[in-house]
């Protein structure tokens, strides 16, 4: 039997459990898996016991950084992100499945980036590893980020995007909401206008909870597609399981998991 956990600061209220549970079942592997609530003050003597206890663990807010010095490797997209959510306990080897759970999330949304042009909305750790897998998928993107020096900080270390002082006013192809903004004490505010969202395609939110922010309210007012970030969160889920066994990720196998999870959890 797999045993897992997921580690924060405050994780009483994290789907991780669940998703990563039902996905394991399916998959024919036992598991346990345990909600960890780390002071952030505490991190440092605690963080050894996780590999003493775990097969393995996901990492998130406020760790994705800090679990890295007690690591010997870092691998896939985690040496480019800085950061990282899925950890091997054993190996003491990290990962990020970030980035692999947005484009799919994207993908079997029927959301197609390549060629298009893409408004993203935050150059936090979400909007960087967002950046990063757009632009590798070939789209045009376009950043706006209110902290210049951390705009100017990812331009400077992951280039191929065009960095943005000012919210734009002009058709975009998808606009991408990477900010915290809609939800917790921020529900009921968008980080774009309406009339910027009247213009856009798309509009994809990182949030699900509400399952319907604010961003995503406007744009479905104006008559545009929306996609909220729970398919996301899912799919880095079984990215995540999939290093855990060792497996090959498969994307229609992922979408079948969503859809049946989707349908048994409302």
């Amino acid at each position: 039997m797999l045993k897992l956990a997921v580690v924060g600061k405050d994780v009483s209220q994290s789907q991780s459990p669940q998703m990563h549970t039902f996905i394991l079942q399916r998959l024919g592997v036992p598991c346990s898996y345990e909600k960890v609530s780390v002071p952030p003050e505490a991190f440092a003597s605690r963080a050894e016991e996780l590999f003493r206890t775990y097969d393995g663990f996901c990492v998130t807010i406020p760790f994705k950084a800090e679990i890295i010095p007690y690591l010997k490797e870092l691998r896939g997209d985690a040496p480019a992100f800085g950061a990282v959510n899925t950890v091997r306990a054993k190996e003491r080897a990290g990962y990020n499945t970030d980035g692999f759970g947005f484009l799919l999330m994207l993908e079997n949304a029927g959301v197609s980036v390549k060629g298009k042009t893409v408004l993203l909305l935050g150059a936090g750790g979400a909007g960087r590893s967002c950046v990063k897998k757009l632009t590798e998928a070939g789209a045009s993107v376009s950043v706006y980020e209110r902290n210049a020096e951390r705009l100017r900080a990812v331009y400077e270390e992951l280039g191929g995007f065009t960095p943005l002082g000012e919210l734009p006013c002009k058709p975009f192809d998808v606009a991408i909401n990477c900010t915290g903004i809609g939800m917790h004490d921020t529900v009921g505010i968008s980080p774009a206008p309406r009339e910027l969202l009247a213009q856009c395609g798309v509009a994809v939110d990182l949030i699900y909870v509400p399952a319907e922010s604010e961003f995503l309210r406007l744009a479905r007012e104006a008559g545009k597609r929306t996609v909220n970030g729970a398919a996301m969160l899912f799919y880095q889920a079984y990215y995540g399981d999939c290093i855990f066994l060792e497996r090959q990720p498969d994307a229609d196998e992922a979408r079948e998991l969503w859809l049946k999870y989707s349908e048994e959890n409302g």
